[in-house]
């Protein structure tokens, strides 16, 4: 290989084998603002209104929007102790309350990963991934929400029932928590006049990007903004 056809594979190098860790130390985390739990549309309004809407524009979700949209798709709504078998409640349930689910963030400058329980988002690697959700519009717009599954988590789920072992129940759990959480923002979307869509990603492409463990799947992708302007 000559030096110029090694210069014009070095961006496919640095998206698909550059060290995301090395990545994520150029972003910051990102302390979230304490989501507001009063406001917009009222539930049955919100389900009148909730609808896909494809063609989102490029403007960027304000950080309490941001923080609003990210608690309420998977946010905590209990504190230790108070949810399911003691541990923490979400906004949406999952199987034995595994919390199965990770939500990664991706925004123009990065991939981040959401934690709920300190409500904040942890860097995982810089760059513009969000074409990676498969769609053309998905790519300017401000979030891309990429669903993995944990496998692991259901070793860890505080009720120990005969399906967390089942690899084809597992697959009906997993499909089931991201439907309920993909229904929160679309939900919250539609209360707040935002556009969401929940489609197919890039699978393959971001589970490199993630650098996932074996256990961990990616499922599915949802894109949020503000719809396009007529």
């Amino acid at each position: 290989m000559n030096r110029r056809t090694f210069l014009k594979t070095l961006p496919a190098l640095t998206v698909l084998a550059g060290t995301s860790s090395t990545f994520a130390q150029e972003l910051q985390p990102i302390t979230l603002a304490k989501p507001q739990t009063e406001g917009g549309k009222s539930v049955l309004e919100a389900l009148h209104q909730r609808r896909t809407i494809r063609n989102i524009s490029e403007r960027k979700l304000g950080p309490q929007m941001l923080s609003n949209l990210l608690w309420a798709a998977f946010g905590v709504n209990r504190q230790k102790g108070q949810g399911p078998f003691r541990g923490p409640g979400r906004t949406a349930a999952s199987a034995s309350n595994s919390q199965e689910i990770d939500l990664y963030v991706a925004m123009a400058e990065g991939v981040y990963l959401y934690e709920a329980v300190p409500h904040r988002l942890t860097p995982v690697v810089a760059g513009d991934f969000r074409r990676r959700a498969g769609r053309r519009s998905a790519a300017r717009a401000p979030v891309n929400i990429f669903y993995v599954v944990d496998i692991a988590k259901y070793k860890e789920a505080p009720f120990q029932e005969p399906g967390l072992r089942d690899p084809e129940i597992q697959k009906s759990y997993y499909n089931v928590a991201t439907g309920l959480i993909a229904g929160n923002v679309f939900l919250f979307a539609a209360s707040q006049s935002l556009a969401a869509w929940f489609h197919n990603c890039d699978k393959k492409t971001m589970a490199k990007v993630l650098k996932l463990r074996p256990e961990q799947r990616v499922l599915y992708a949802q894109t949020v903004g503000y719809p396009m302007s007529r």
